[in-house]
């Protein structure tokens, strides 16, 4: 029980950091703000962020969040390819609607000067079981190759997925992430499907 109330502290601050960050920007944003928004204490935040700047990190928090509240809307009958895509749609229309191209651009550059843990890498994250579990269903269904692991295409998506963000955040958002992955997603990963017979 005291886990889960934990896990609902922390959710509640990162929750309430992106929102102010989304609203009022990264720089206008502060701890205390943070904790007012979130209804916790100074003590919570400290207990779980050491500071504004290790909220960045918890980027990859909310992207998980948005997957779990995903899980229950996936429909076997959508086939393995289709599911990728659509979480791929619902992701980037989170990105464009609450994260500013600052921060997300923030969360990049923190990520590969880090010396410590890479969130985005964490295989232990919501986003990557996921993904393994449908690229895994996908393959014993035939939709998906077979003689590429189930690793290899999750780690195939993941790059693909950081690449389209990672383009968009250099190009200062000047296109629609959501409307520009529609149409570049099922090419790039065209080759995954398992090949008709």
């Amino acid at each position: 029980m005291r886990h889960k109330r934990g896990k609902n502290t922390k959710k509640k601050i990162v929750s309430a950091a992106w929102k102010l960050f989304y609203e009022q920007g990264y720089d206008h944003t502060t701890v205390d703000e943070i904790i007012e928004l979130s209804g916790t204490s100074r003590g919570s935040f400290y207990h779980y962020f050491e500071g504004k700047d290790a909220l960045l990190s918890s980027l990859s928090f909310l992207f998980d969040e948005k997957y779990e509240e995903l899980i229950p809307t996936l429909r076997p009958e959508m086939g393995s390819f289709e599911t990728l895509l659509y979480l791929n749609q619902e992701l980037f229309a989170l990105i464009e609607g609450t994260i500013s191209l600052d921060l997300l651009a923030r969360l990049f550059s923190t990520q590969l000067v880090t010396k410590g843990e890479k969130h985005l890498l964490d295989h232990n994250r919501t986003y990557y079981r996921l993904l393994r579990q449908i690229v895994r269903e996908g393959q014993d269904r035939g939709e998906l190759r077979s003689d590429l692991s189930e690793g290899e295409i999750t780690k195939l998506y993941a790059l693909t997925e950081r690449a389209l963000m990672y383009d968009w955040c250099i190009c200062n958002g000047d296109y629609s992430l959501k409307q520009y992955a529609k149409r570049i997603m099922p090419l790039l990963l065209s080759e995954i499907r398992a090949p008709k017979t």
